[in-house]
């Protein structure tokens, strides 16, 4: 055995040792986009059953938004993560500390996934979009305002508490943006502009997979190699949350969805790169109950 694969073995020991009655707690939802990159990560890294606790918050019923899970992450987002006496409250930091301290070694994360990460590609807002009456007839009548009606309800209830004064400025911006939404939703306020950033988000994203991703994607395989590295984690839950907006299922041929807006055949590249994935055992244990 090698000094360097000792030292990596030993290193490793030491760190389970130290977390035997402390392990990292991982903040996450089923049904959070986000929360699926860890969980990925988890997967793919060979964590021994034990070193990576789950607790689940409900997002969709504003669990997110109590005073508690504000001291823990005052942005009230998942994932969110508790380890070696820190918090981490971000998908890249979270994510990262999981590949950094991992029994398997994988490719590190590029610049890649903070452009991933840029508003303009968010895959969280395509489940509330709508670009015209039947969108809109349709998230009102659906997920996307209960989803948002209960956040609204959340976030009221929760900043009227004692120990919300803290949080108050995060709670009247969130309870001002989200009502916006809300107010569309119950035809309050005029939809037009939210019509145009819709349509627009969707072109944005259309583009970085009909274009951007080609030219970023190996022929085969991973971003990372013949198996999944940081940077797959993130860009694999990306493409499942659009998928499943669109309505494609949890298998070889889910990512045929996404031409509803790209209007055009997926790449190869792409195709071949969501059936990597799709194969894998960390992605049906993820994604056992379908994609979110």
């Amino acid at each position: 055995m090698s000094k360097v694969w000792r030292t990596s073995i030993d290193g490793f020991s030491k760190l389970l040792r130290r977390r035997r009655h402390q392990p990292a707690v991982l903040y996450v939802f089923g049904l959070s986009v986000w929360s699926a990159v860890p969980e990925l990560a988890v997967e793919e890294l060979e964590y021994p059953q034990g070193a990576v606790e789950k607790k689940v918050i409900n997002l969709v019923e504003g669990e997110n938004f109590t005073p508690e899970f504000l001291q823990i992450n005052p942005k009230a987002t998942l994932p969110a993560l508790q380890a070696d006496g820190q918090a981490f409250t971000d998908t890249e930091s979270v994510t990262h500390w999981l590949v950094k301290n991992a029994p398997k070694k994988v490719a590190t994360g590029t610049p890649f996934i903070a452009r991933l990460h840029e508003d303009k590609y968010d895959p969280n807002f395509p489940l509330l979009l709508v670009r015209n009456e039947d969108e809109l007839k349709a998230a009102a009548d659906g997920f996307p305002k209960l989803f948002v009606q209960n956040r609204q309800n959340a976030l009221e209830k929760h900043s009227k508490t004692e120990k919300a004064v803290p949080y108050k400025q995060f709670y009247d911006d969130k309870i001002a943006g989200n009502g916006g939404i809300l107010a569309i939703y119950n035809g309050e306020a005029s939809p037009d502009e939210f019509y145009k950033q819709s349509e627009a988000h969707w072109k944005t994203i259309s583009g970085f997979i009909l274009n951007d991703l080609p030219t970023i994607l190996p022929e085969s395989g991973f971003l990372g190699g013949t198996s999944p590295g940081e940077d797959d984690f993130h860009l694999g839950a990306w493409l499942a949350r659009l998928v499943h907006v669109l309505g494609g299922k949890n298998d070889t041929e889910g990512y045929k969805a996404l031409e509803k807006e790209t209007k055009q055949p997926i790449p190869p590249k792409v195709v071949a790169y969501w059936a990597a994935w799709t194969e894998r055992p960390s992605w049906k244990r993820v994604y056992a109950d379908g994609l979110h």
